[in-house]
């Protein structure tokens, strides 16, 4: 039955999860801080504007995007073992929330990604240094929202 393996495997789809956040958080702090750099000391069409490109590509496709996608799949398997997740309470709901708006700031770096690729970036360095702090204040809600409870 898929509730006894869900039980079964519990610590390690837990760790796995964890492990997860971990590296698609790294990439959600490094890629906007990586965008500062490359509007505010890049010469659009240079050859260091097509190493910034490279290192922008690889780190969205090659970390950010299998880790958001493990991040979602290890999450899922603990919302569906019995006795994990129990949606009576307002933490869990916070959680989910933050999560959403999380998967969509990833989305909305690789936006700003094909901006640049295709020499169209309109954003400033402060803008990308403010957006650099999204993850910092959704990390915050679900970790308080998971560890804490605070809503429970």
């Amino acid at each position: 039955m898929i509730s006894d393996f869900l039980i079964s495997a519990y610590p390690w789809v837990k760790s796995l999860h964890v492990i997860s956040v971990i590296s698609w958080m790294a990439g959600l702090f490094y890629l906007p801080r990586l965008f500062v750099y490359h509007v505010e000391k890049v010469k659009q069409g240079s050859e260091t504007d097509q190493t910034f490109q490279t290192m922008e590509l690889k780190l969205f496709r090659a970390i950010m995007n299998p880790a958001m996608v493990a991040v979602w799949i290890f999450g899922l398997m603990l919302v569906f073992t019995p006795g994990v997740v129990d949606w009576g309470f307002l933490w869990p709901w916070i959680k989910a929330t933050a999560v959403l708006v999380m998967t969509w700031f990833h989305h909305w770096l690789g936006w700003r990604r094909n901006d640049f690729k295709r020499g169209e970036n309109t954003l400033t360095g402060r803008q990308y240094r403010l957006m650099n702090e999204v993850p910092t204040v959704l990390m915050v809600i679900i970790v308080l929202s998971v560890i804490a409870r605070p809503f429970s």
